[in-house]
């Protein structure tokens, strides 16, 4: 843009006379008078016309023209033309830069979105949660009172906290457990063992960290998590009773036994890869000829014990007991029931799982695809003495029959 205004503020400029007397002879060369014929019209000097009859005036007459340039030229200094700038930028390979840039913008939002998943309307957890369980779901701590909202997303997905936890018993077939009831389309199950009831650390981080650490799920879909140690931890149950008291709870056990020889096996095969020393099983299992109440693999076993602390809590009827031993040997009859007590529809098949002979055990198949479980699960057990086997036999059989009398159903164990 430019400023019109040629002179100065303050007096007469001579240069823009002169200027604007070049100008009015281009005008006047252009437009000839209307009054005579092209043949009579007759190029005019002007300059020499103007600047002749200029030298003529008086002194009043330029003075006075000197007074009205000055204000013509104020007048001019606050208009401003401006000159169209020419659309250079608009051409094809700047409209691709910019069309590729939205595009990876695009891209980018989409990738910082929680889930990959249709659009819904935002979830309404009163419509969701029963009632009795609401505020126990959404209360930030233990006994605190305080109360968060759980992670709702605009397309209607939540990260929320379990609808079911698998407690226990480590070593029993729970990671398993886990990998078979995930094949069900309504389940969404956490990747790790979380330990939030059991670890003081954890759980001083309160109810809204626990939630964080849950899957993105849909609200028809089953939250589920799974640690072992809570089970064989007395003040898990009161924790989680705190936390939701209609919860519905999984505890998958084995031959005490059998447990116990594959709990000595995992810390074995632990400290063996650490270079550490390690005791013999009959070492750990016998002190003075008696068994080794004192052993943390012994006291695991002691199903009896455990179970009396979560009865005082939860009923019978919101604890589902798998047959860890029958899973091992036909998985599907097992993951029916646990369908049923879940009340998940029938969507987990026989033909989700077959035996594969080389590892000795059942693997699962899901959408064509084939896995078995990690190479850590189905080690051979070390050789343990037969004497020793024996007192472990003998020394479950009481705590086995009370836990048969509590639950009110038997195991085919030892």
């Amino acid at each position: 843009m430019r400023w019109l205004g040629g002179g100065r503020a303050g007096g007469f400029n001579p240069g823009f006379a002169n200027e604007r007397a070049q100008t009015l002879l281009s005008v006047s060369r252009l437009r000839p008078d209307p009054g005579l014929s092209s043949q009579q019209a007759v190029p005019v000097d002007l300059p020499a016309v103007f600047l002749s009859s200029r030298q003529t005036r008086s002194s009043e007459t330029l003075e006075s023209e000197c007074r009205c340039q000055r204000n013509l030229s104020i007048l001019r200094r606050v208009h401003v033309e401006f000159t169209p700038y020419p659309l250079r930028w608009f051409n094809k390979s700047r409209l691709k830069s910019s069309m590729m840039a939205t595009l990876f913008l695009g891209l980018f939002l989409f990738l910082l979105h929680p889930v990959a998943v249709p659009s819904r309307p935002a979830l309404d957890l009163s419509r969701v949660l029963p009632p009795p369980a609401l505020r126990y779901l959404l209360q930030d701590r233990a006994g605190s009172g305080e109360l968060f909202r759980e992670a709702v997303f605009p397309n209607g997905t939540i990260q929320r906290l379990p609808q079911t936890i698998i407690i226990g018993v480590r070593k029993g077939g729970t990671r398993a457990l886990l990998e078979m009831l995930n094949l069900h389309p309504e389940v969404r199950a956490a990747e790790t063992e979380i330990h939030f009831f059991d670890w003081e650390g954890n759980y001083e981080k309160g109810l809204r960290w626990y939630s964080r650490q849950m899957p993105i799920s849909y609200p028809h879909q089953t939250t589920v998590e799974k640690t072992p140690a809570y089970f064989t931890s007395h003040k898990v149950p009161e924790r989680i009773y705190k936390m939701n008291q209609t919860i519905r709870l999984l505890l998958i056990l084995r031959d005490p036994t059998e447990r116990v020889i594959s709990d000595y096996t995992q810390v074995l095969f632990n400290r063996m890869q650490k270079h550490k020393p390690f005791q013999s099983v009959e070492e750990l299992l016998v002190r003075g000829g008696r068994i080794n109440v004192d052993y943390k693999a012994i006291n695991r076993s002691l199903y009896y014990i455990h179970m009396q602390n979560w009865l005082r809590y939860f009923p019978l009827s919101q604890i589902h007991i798998v047959d860890g031993d029958r899973l091992i040997r036909d998985p599907f009859p097992e993951m029916e029931k646990v369908e049923k007590f879940l009340r998940l529809s029938p969507r987990i098949n026989r033909s989700n799982f077959y035996f594969n002979k080389t590892k000795g055990f059942y693997c699962l198949r899901e959408g064509g695809r084939e896995r078995c479980l990690h190479e850590s699960k189905g080690r051979t057990h070390p050789p343990v003495d037969s004497a020793v086997l024996n007192k472990l036999h003998g020394f479950f059989s009481e705590p086995n029959r009370k836990f048969f009398d509590l639950v009110g159903r038997t195991f085919d164990w030892h």
